[in-house]
């Protein structure tokens, strides 16, 4: 089959994409996922993420892991990534953040031209529909909603309250004039309709309301295997359901979505990257672009936790059994309680350093016990407190563990390579510490798990070394930008080919000081903005 456009990757930009592309009837849209409609109730019940996030077994999730990391002992990372419709949208969460102002205006001073703050606003207020409305910083109609927690917990309240004995101001509004300081996280989240309390992914948002136009096919259950050449010109995606191959061809472009860790495994598996990448796996070389899986970055993430004697959280325990299951009835219902919770209720953006611009470090709250990714389970109740690195000076990279196009890509972020992050990381675990120790969480507290007693910063960055893994917001290898190592222009073509681009978080030329799926989404509608205004 031919389309105007082609789609590999039906995550939250491939999703924003398609239903802005399709809006045009006189264009024709084929959108490709190699996962499922994204509509199940695991991904509508906010709190069905326990179920998803830890691959075990693999639901709506690639579940991928990093080789060894060196300054992590040798310990494989866990990656989790959204396999459906929605991509990682489906299976996060749901936090609204953008980022800080600096980040992007940081963009437009290394050659990405169009990608400053004030440039990229207007495409963050056309995919948001908060709650509270719109004004000069938030949209109020957009496909994206935005909204108020449904109901979170008094511990949540405490954690803002202990952060304010810590001398750390009130922050309503983590996207408005100034995202430094504490509070409850907005998220993307249905209000005040049929689906209140339900989660919103990009699926959810865009892409299932557009469904049944005429112009815009959806496959699922389809795995991209190849961009297909035409001499410098993407001409279509190869694509696998089941043991069956079929091309879609692309009259005007192929667009790549497939997210930090897809797409450049796809451009390397089509011939597109470094030669000696593709060398060291038999596969010919058709374009040479040296970035191609370079540049990857992400948040390392360190958790500290404390079991409670309080049972008004989540939790494995009969005390509070009877409890959830009235949460469980509530959301069915209309939307409200525990269910619709998405877990990391309260967070801090904290400077290490009053003399810096922006924040350094992102601080999420945990209404449970979450270790090893709600991995490894802990019997009774519990709440935990999260701290990443925004920007982190270590670089990796994606590249191929096999020819296979079904083999898991081979993800190296080389986590804590550079010193500064580990010394960062070290102070923003202290600083979680004091938090957590402030008199407005003195009734939730009761042990400290893992990390009590443990004072000396040696024995901390032990726990770190043993303990800290991602925080999910790898981005980077497919970087924007003007340089030798650039793989897309700021229009976001892969540079060197004709009717190809790539359109996700894998374009981001440095990581944002936030949770990137809001990013993500811009992107989105910045790239449908920019082709729509060439078709």
């Amino acid at each position: 089959m031919r389309y105007d456009y082609v789609i590999a990757g039906g995550g939250s930009a491939g999703c924003t994409l398609a239903a802005r592309l399709s809006e045009d009837p006189s264009k024709t849209v084929c959108l490709i996922e190699a996962g499922g409609e994204g509509k199940d109730l695991l991904v509508r019940a906010p709190a069905g993420i326990i179920a998803l996030l830890p691959g075990r077994p693999k639901i709506n999730n690639w579940a991928f892991e990093t080789v060894p990391q060196q300054e992590l002992g040798g310990r494989k990372g866990y990656q989790p990534r959204g396999k459906a419709l929605g991509g990682s949208s489906a299976i996060n969460a749901m936090l609204y953040t953008r980022g800080h102002r600096g980040d992007y205006d940081e963009w437009a001073d290394l050659g990405c031209d169009g990608w400053s703050w004030d440039e990229v606003l207007p495409y963050f207020r056309r995919a948001e529909g908060n709650q509270r409305g719109a004004d000069a910083l938030h949209g109020g109609d957009g496909p994206l909603r935005v909204a108020e927690q449904q109901e979170p917990r008094p511990i949540s309240k405490a954690f803002v309250e202990a952060c304010g004995e810590s001398q750390i101001r009130r922050n309503d509004d983590f996207n408005g004039p100034e995202q430094e300081g504490v509070g409850l996280y907005q998220v993307t989240q249905f209000w005040g309709e049929r689906r209140n309390g339900e989660r919103c992914s990009a699926a959810a948002a865009y892409l299932h309301p557009a469904m049944d136009r005429p112009n815009l096919t959806v496959i699922t259950g389809a795995h991209a295997t190849k961009v297909i050449l035409e001499g410098k010109r993407a001409a279509g995606v190869r694509y696998r359901v089941g043991k069956t191959e079929t091309v879609a061809e692309a009259k005007r472009e192929v667009i790549l979505c497939g997210g930090a860790f897809g797409s450049p495994q796809l451009l390397l598996l089509s011939g597109i990257g470094p030669a000696v990448e593709l060398a060291a796996h038999g596969i010919p070389l058709l374009h040479e672009l040296p970035g191609v899986g370079k540049n990857l970055q992400d948040h390392l993430d360190f958790i500290m936790a404390w079991t409670s004697r309080e049972t008004d959280l989540m939790g494995i325990g009969l005390r509070g059994m009877p409890g959830l299951i009235g949460h469980m009835l509530r959301w069915r219902k209309n939307g409200t309680g525990m269910i619709a919770t998405p877990y990391a209720e309260g967070g801090a953006f904290l400077k290490s350093d009053a003399a810096i611009d922006r924040p350094d470090l992102q601080l999420h709250f945990c209404i449970a016990i979450v270790d090893d990714h709600g991995r490894k389970l802990h019997m009774g109740y519990g709440f935990s407190c999260h701290v990443c690195v925004l920007r982190p000076h270590s670089r990796g990279e994606v590249g191929l563990s096999s020819a296979d196009p079904l083999a898991s890509p081979r993800i190296d972020p080389r986590f804590l390579q550079d010193e500064r992050d580990a010394n960062l990381l070290l102070k923003g675990v202290r600083m979680m510490r004091g938090i957590l120790e402030a008199p407005a969480l003195a009734k939730y507290r009761s042990k400290e798990i893992y990390t009590a007693g443990v004072s000396s910063d040696a024995e901390l960055m032990a726990h770190i070394r043993a303990r800290a893994d991602t925080i999910y917001h790898p981005a980077g290898t497919c970087k924007m930008g003007v340089d030798d190592m650039a793989v897309v222009n700021p229009q976001l073509q892969v540079r060197g080919l004709r009717a190809l681009r790539v359109v996700d978080a894998s374009v981001m030329p440095t990581l944002i000081g936030g949770n990137t799926n809001a990013p993500t989404i811009m992107i989105a509608e910045k790239a449908a903005a920019m082709i729509r205004a060439v078709a």
